[in-house]
């Protein structure tokens, strides 16, 4: 959006984290305010409007009506994490959020490369996303002690693990549909 930049590009001012998002991971989005490539958004420009806040949660009018119902059928990015995401950014601390995003996204770069039989890209971001990353890296050494095999049967490893995981937590890994 022209005029809207951010210094980090890793989570975004509405409560995405960008580093866990498909398009950023196949590079096709810069993430919120980076640049070519960024898409016109709506609440880039209501925190223009509002004096430029770094995120939604800074602006005095936060949980405004931008954030009812926007979620309900969005599957792209498990978007219902926003406000969460947003929450636990403040009570951590930016930086040490950042971290674990920067961490999470070691474990989905590892899962991508090694894990991968063409077809788990989208499950994994929603896995890593939503996921605790205490879970992650147990699934991760889990996977790791197993003894070599094809792709296809680390890929079902993996996904086993992680849906467990998922489970365990009452987490839906499957993406969402629109009604008709």
């Amino acid at each position: 959006m022209k005029g809207f930049t951010r210094e980090d590009t890793e989570f975004s001012l509405c409560g995405l984290n960008c580093l866990l998002c498909p398009m950023q991971v196949g590079g096709y989005c810069p993430g919120c305010g980076g640049g070519p490539g960024n898409q016109s958004c709506a609440i880039a420009r209501c925190s223009m409007d509002q004096g430029g806040h770094t995120f939604c949660s800074d602006c005095s009018a936060y949980p405004c009506a931008r954030y009812d119902e926007f979620d309900a059928a969005d599957s792209f990015v498990p978007h219902s994490r926003r406000a969460a995401d947003l929450d636990r950014a403040q009570e951590l601390g930016l930086d040490a959020y950042i971290d674990e995003l920067r961490a999470k996204r070691a474990i989905l770069d590892k899962l991508l490369a090694n894990y991968n039989d063409g077809r788990r890209k989208t499950f994994y971001c929603t896995a890593v996303y939503l996921l605790p990353l205490d879970d992650l890296q147990s699934v991760v050494a889990k996977l790791e002690d197993q003894p070599e095999c094809s792709v296809k049967e680390r890929a079902t490893a993996a996904v086993k693990l992680l849906q467990g995981a998922a489970d365990g937590h009452g987490v839906c890994l499957k993406l969402k549909k629109k009604k008709g």
